[in-house]
């Protein structure tokens, strides 16, 4: 492209020779600190488990008007309904109702008939959608997303560790982790409801980060194989600059991809692409300043054989 098309590419610089290791140590105990504050947040907030995993009936609802949620509370509650609540989420007119059926009630009876109460209640409700888990489900559910995550974890460690080093997988699990835990923190501080479709945004968010650690680390071990006499340090802030383009190019995409269903596409889908933002931006994180930081503390094998030059493709043998 013509720099006279757009001016501004002239802004943007061909190299960058960027001290990355040298903020290491701030990095560090930010990520320390995020992850402790995370912890808490977990142990004493809690997560805001959706229908999926806590089990009951969930309902969300449009009114004519501003949803009346302490009217639509005070309705739950003469309806003989354990543990109701009321949340008003997206559009003023917008509210989720969540609740568990009487002891030896049918929950599916048990919703029609609270449909047809509410409706002579507030003329003109909505019904956007409705779902139903019973107990014994949940904690399936719960069990089985947990244990989704830890067999992608082992895989990933796996696959790292055959594809370059094993102190290269560890970076890598170490900071997926860190990954994990900050995006789970957020979600628990900011009270977002978690439910499966948070597993697999979760998941998403491994296949992510494991992808920006694979480039990372195989930019880094045909950096390690040409330079051999070059201190760690620098081969790691030369890897990193060298990728850096792709980088940004490639996270501002998938941020550009997910912003728009992030304010436009409501509160349904609200919670599963806000975790997918925060973890790819965690992601691309912890891919400088987590896995590499893993590398260079540890060191690593930088083999027997040079570095072999590429030949230009009509070159003749």
């Amino acid at each position: 492209m013509s720099t006279s098309f757009w001016p501004l590419i002239k802004l943007v610089p061909t190299q960058t020779h960027f001290k990355f290791t040298r903020l290491a140590p701030v990095a560090a105990v930010i990520s320390g600190l995020a992850v402790l504050a995370s912890v808490a947040s977990f142990f004493l907030v809690g997560l805001n488990l959706g229908t999926d995993f806590k089990g009951g009936t969930l309902m969300e609802v449009y009114t004519t008007g501003p949803a009346p949620l302490a009217q639509l509370r005070d309705a739950l509650g003469k309806a003989g309904l354990h543990d109701p609540q009321v949340q008003g989420f997206g559009a003023p007119n917008s509210a989720v109702l969540r609740f568990l059926p009487p002891a030896g009630a049918d929950a599916v009876s048990g919703v029609e008939t609270l449909k047809g109460k509410l409706s002579q209640q507030f003329p003109g409700i909505q019904f956007k959608r409705v779902e139903v888990v019973g107990p014994k489900v949940s904690g399936e559910l719960f069990v089985s997303g947990l244990t989704a995550l830890g067999v992608a974890l082992g895989l990933m460690l796996l696959y790292i560790w055959f594809r370059f080093q094993l102190q290269f997988g560890l970076g890598a699990v170490i900071a997926i982790f860190h990954d994990l835990i900050l995006t789970v923190g957020m979600l628990s501080a900011l009270h977002i409801e978690f439910s499966m479709t948070s597993i697999a945004a979760l998941l998403t968010i491994i296949g992510y980060s494991m992808n920006e650690k694979v480039i990372t680390f195989d930019r880094l071990r045909e950096n390690l194989r040409k330079y051999k006499r070059t201190a760690l340090r620098d081969i790691i802030d030369l890897s990193e600059n060298e990728r850096l383009s792709r980088t940004l190019i490639t996270g501002s995409t998938a941020l550009l991809a997910l912003s728009g269903m992030l304010f436009l596409g409501g509160p349904t889908i609200f919670p599963v692409v806000f975790a997918m933002v925060f973890g790819i931006v965690i992601g691309t994180y912890s891919s400088i300043y987590v896995a590499l930081p893993v590398i260079l503390l540890w060191g690593a094998d930088r083999g027997d054989d040079e570095a072999q030059p590429l030949k230009p493709i009509n070159a003749r043998p």
